[in-house]
């Protein structure tokens, strides 16, 4: 019987089941990105929050611009576009609450090697993908988002390497 060394074990030896597989870096590197993404989605809450008052002016403006456009057809009361603004401020307030959350609920499941979550991560990524178009159009200053997308972008990439899908299975 020939004895090998390890040196010279296949180039494809096969792996030990997923359990006992330590995680890989790119999965540590794409979790460390998820708390990243969290963490800008919660800086950016708090940033609206302290500028609701001219989030709430602006909304105001513009729904108003909107209400003039169409004045032929009754249009609003101050009051009425008041409530439009408010509106608007508390949904980017709790659209900025779900995004920590949903950041932070996919870097645990992957953490905990749920292969689920590479695949909601990346539409989730494809949602964030979708806001940063449709807020680039409407003149939304986008800072957090595009840089929510950059950290998305780079945490789907390493989620999708070979070594994660390796550790994670296919999900």
């Amino acid at each position: 019987m020939i004895s090998q060394s390890s040196s010279a074990r296949p180039r494809h030896w096969p792996l030990p089941p997923a359990g006992e597989l330590p995680e890989p870096p790119s999965l540590l590197y794409a979790i460390y990105l998820m708390w990243a993404g969290a963490g800008l989605a919660l800086l950016g809450t708090i940033l609206t929050v302290t500028d609701g008052s001219s989030l709430k002016a602006e909304a105001f403006r513009r729904a108003r611009i909107n209400n003039d456009r169409a004045s032929g057809a009754g249009g609003y009361t101050v009051a009425q576009l008041h409530q439009v603004a408010s509106i608007t401020f508390i949904g980017l307030v709790v659209a900025g609450i779900i995004s920590v959350l949903l950041w932070a609920w996919i870097a645990w499941a992957a953490s905990r090697g749920r292969g689920w979550a590479r695949t909601f991560a990346s539409v989730l990524f494809g949602l964030l993908t979708v806001e940063m178009l449709v807020s680039a159009s409407r003149g939304v200053s986008i800072i957090f988002i595009v840089l929510e997308w950059v950290v998305g972008l780079a945490a789907i990439v390493l989620l999708w390497r070979r070594e994660t899908t390796a550790y994670l299975g296919a999900g």
